[in-house]
């Protein structure tokens, strides 16, 4: 029986009287990749935020590595170092240099020594091809280049989870690819366990075990990813799939 990462029980979520997300139940399992799939403004970021910490919910339970969260700002804040986020926009700190972005979750919150947190920031660099650029600032960058720092960023406090939330959709075409490559090497090499909110159909096919679908706050269907790209078990899904160029 594959080992349950994740396990989010009847979560509700309220944007004062508005309702959200309706009695999301579903879990993952350690080494699974997840996608979350649906039009725009179904609550795919809303869901993901949530199982950081970054948006409160209202009602239900997130189990992560089989403890129940109690959903505090100190709690979360020891949650996030297992559990890596890179969000659509880079939110890099344009101040310091990329060397000095990467240093600063390791060395301040994991109190890791900085030769050893450099190390190993150098060695997340070569994997993205960007070690030339760590005495850059992020304004000497590129977006696609951006991305690749915020995931490196993530990987470096050693995550036993990723959460990548439409990391491709403010990226020039040109540079989406190099971005999901790194991902998909992360699903296939490194056998990380994420949950991904995309855009991107073709990408999601190729790196999805399993597949949310979600319209109205609502998980529509659940299912293995091969199926969703067939043979989707929901009228609603296969419209969605069909007003996709892919």
């Amino acid at each position: 029986m594959a080992d349950k990462i994740l396990q989010v029980a009847h979560l509700e979520k309220y944007y004062q009287k508005r309702h959200v997300l309706y009695d999301i139940n579903f879990s993952v399992d350690k080494g699974e990749v997840v996608t979350l799939l649906g039009p725009s403004g179904s609550g795919k970021s809303t869901l993901i935020r949530c199982l950081n910490g970054l948006e409160p919910y209202q009602n239900g339970t997130i189990t992560f590595e089989e403890e129940t969260v109690t959903p505090t700002e100190k709690n979360w804040q020891q949650i996030r170092q297992k559990i890596g986020m890179v969000f659509q926009s880079y939110d890099l700190f344009p101040n310091l240099t990329v060397i000095d972005n990467i240093l600063l979750g390791p060395t301040k919150v994991q109190k890791q020594s900085k030769d050893a947190a450099r190390a190993e920031a150098v060695k997340l660099l070569k994997r993205v091809g960007l070690e030339d650029y760590a005495d850059s600032y992020p304004r000497m960058l590129s977006g696609g280049q951006k991305q690749r720092i915020a995931i490196v960023r993530a990987l470096a406090l050693h995550p036993d989870f990723m959460l990548f939330d439409e990391v491709t959709a403010s990226l020039d075409p040109e540079m989406v690819r190099g971005v999901l490559n790194i991902i998909k090497d992360l699903a296939n090499t490194d056998n990380m366990t994420m949950i991904v909110v995309t855009h991107e159909m073709n990408f999601a096919q190729e790196i999805a075990d399993r597949v949310l679908f979600l319209e109205n706050g609502k998980i529509l269907e659940q299912t293995p990813s091969k199926q969703f790209f067939e043979k989707p078990q929901t009228d609603r899904a296969q419209e969605f799939l069909d007003s996709m160029d892919f």
